[in-house]
């Protein structure tokens, strides 16, 4: 990627706020509020989509980006917008601002409760986020509205009283923000005689 091009970028970005940058697709992404909204690549400028945003970035003929994979291919929402920024197109101020915000509050969106999966918690992973959904804790609310010893309880019920023990300290850990192995002794003495 040429170093002057890739400098004319950051400038006019510069008009939008405090960016950060990291090599991304073998490119450079930037960043907002810690949220992708632009990809630099091979002196190719691509655009975050989403919603009207892409339907007004295809009018414009913007091709997607895809990215090339070792066995396959990816198409993602960026869209080539480096015709638009050679040009001047007086419309881009407004379509970078609309990127950023749909990347803003989809980045938002995901963070928040209700979108986090289980396994995004503290100690858990898949099987064990499979294992709770077989025993009826669907996501992340029902996850916290039970206590570790109910969680453990009903994981037991589903999957035999031989589970780990360690599983009720990893409920306990996941609940309070924390690894299962910070969990003090006497805690985890209290869980268990709980069970």
């Amino acid at each position: 990627m040429s170093v002057v091009f890739k400098a004319h970028i950051v400038k006019y970005l510069s008009n939008f706020g405090a960016m950060e940058q990291r090599s991304m697709f073998g490119g450079t992404g930037f960043f907002y509020d810690g949220a992708m909204f632009m990809l630099l690549t091979d002196k190719r400028l691509y655009l975050r989509g989403g919603g009207a945003l892409s339907e007004r970035l295809l009018d414009k003929t913007c091709r997607k980006f895809v990215h090339v994979k070792k066995s396959s291919t990816a198409v993602v929402n960026y869209y080539e917008i480096t015709s638009l920024y050679i040009q001047d197109d007086p419309e881009l101020g407004q379509l970078v601002k609309t990127s950023i915000d749909i990347a803003v509050a989809d980045k938002k969106r995901k963070e928040s409760l209700e979108s986090r999966r289980l396994r995004d918690l503290p100690n858990l992973r898949l099987t064990i986020e499979r294992m709770l959904k077989k025993s009826g804790v669907e996501d992340v609310r029902t996850f916290n509205q039970l206590t570790p010893e109910e969680l453990f309880r009903r994981v037991q019920m589903t999957h035999g009283k031989d589970v780990d023990v360690s599983l009720l300290w990893k409920f306990a850990g996941a609940q309070q923000g924390c690894h299962w192995k910070l969990i003090e002794k006497e805690e985890r003495d209290r869980l268990l005689a709980a069970v």
